[in-house]
């Protein structure tokens, strides 16, 4: 068969697959740009990942997806919000990963970074406790080798009384820290629990405390990464950052323009979209290496829509569509998540999911992808 009937708003969309594209893999590094895809983590269908359950992963699949990426010259952000930090992955799961991972790395020659925050402990009451926290996470993902990412701490966020507290935990990390990390600022709108980071839920007062951290530590701050889901915040901010820090882009709905940039300045990329869309984002930083920019705006034009869908609010429900679309295209052996999170999207969500990859050509094989829409709107009740 060469078309399948998925669920839409109000009825049913047939859809005829696509011809598979032969990508052209690109194991080595991007000239103009480094890049990050912020890779999610495979369930073991035969663990018991259940709500509150300690995470079962299947590790053959997560480290050869990470091997997907790397063939296509993607460096791997581990352990962030994409791997279901705070969301059914445990410290003990976060330890393994951030090992495997980073062993993996060094033997393929790739780039990793690795989130290090404070999720493993839930006794934080004091500023002073939160600081003992990230420590104890810098020092393990230092160990293994890998980039630390400072990631936003929910517990840091509970605890703080203002932007002075912020100032104060950052600065203790970055003066420990061995090499320069990656600092991150996650939104509200991937965790709820993170509204008013840096002391104000102001952005531009937060903006201006980010700022102060950065500029007195700059040294050992490789570059920021940045999820708030605004192209223009992200434009001043990146303007406003001292020489030699970049900007990693964790804006899923306009990273093609901020990536391409102004001519004066541009993001680099750390998202999780570039993990459902890795040859894509493959071929147009290709082009971007080869000057040419007409080829690179035509080979991410086809994944826009399909990335704004995956991010769509919840945003935070996000990781159920990477770990679909991964299982769609053969990276994985079920459509499992740690938690029971692929329940957490809608067979109509999922269904406009298969519709946009399909057209982006992103199946390598389209009859497998189709087989398994329908295995899964079998299992939902739902026929045309």
């Amino acid at each position: 068969m060469n078309a399948v009937d998925v669920p839409a708003p109000g009825g049913w969309q047939r859809v005829e697959l696509a011809e598979p594209r032969a990508w052209v893999q690109h194991p080595q590094p991007y000239r103009e740009r480094v890049a990050f895809a912020a890779a999610h983590v495979v369930a073991d269908p035969l663990g018991e990942n259940v709500p509150g359950a300690p995470a079962a992963v299947d590790w053959d699949a997560t480290l050869a997806f990470r091997r997907h990426l790397f063939t296509y010259g993607l460096g791997v952000a581990e352990a962030m919000d994409t791997a279901q930090r705070n969301m059914g992955l445990d410290w003990a799961a976060v330890q393994e990963l951030v090992a495997r991972s980073a062993k993996q790395a060094a033997e393929s020659g790739a780039r990793i970074a690795s989130g290090a925050g404070t999720d493993h402990r839930t006794d934080l009451t004091t500023v002073d406790d939160v600081i003992d926290a990230y420590t104890e996470q810098i020092e393990f993902v230092e160990s293994t080798g890998s980039q630390v990412i400072i990631m936003a701490s929910r517990q840091l966020a509970a605890v703080a009384k203002g932007p002075d507290d912020y100032l104060r935990v950052c600065g203790e990390l970055l003066r420990q820290v061995r090499e320069p990390v990656i600092l991150h600022w996650l939104g509200e709108v991937f965790d709820p629990q993170l509204r008013g980071y840096w002391g104000s839920a102001d952005v531009a007062a937060a903006t201006e405390t980010f700022l102060q951290v950065v500029r007195e530590h700059a040294a050992k701050v490789d570059g920021v990464k940045v999820s708030l889901l605004s192209a223009e915040h992200e434009i001043g901010l990146r303007a406003a950052l001292p020489a030699g820090v970049r900007l990693y882009t964790g804006d899923d709905f306009n990273y093609p323009e901020l990536i391409r940039g102004d001519g004066t300045h541009h993001s680099d990329a750390l998202l999780g979209a570039f993990a459902a869309i890795a040859p894509a984002a493959s071929a147009a930083l290709a082009a971007l290496d080869d000057g040419d920019l007409d080829r690179y705006d035509a080979e991410f034009a086809p994944t826009l829509e399909l990335s704004r869908h995956v991010f769509a609010a919840p945003t935070f429900h996000y990781k159920t569509g990477i770990a679909f679309l991964a299982w769609l295209a053969g990276h994985q052996p079920g459509f499992t998540m740690v938690g029971g999170m692929q329940s957490a999207r809608s067979p109509v969500h999922l269904g406009r999911l298969f519709v946009l990859a399909n057209a982006a050509r992103l199946f390598p094989d389209p009859e497998l992808a189709a087989a398994r829409m329908r295995s899964l709107l079998a299992v939902a009740g739902l026929t045309p």
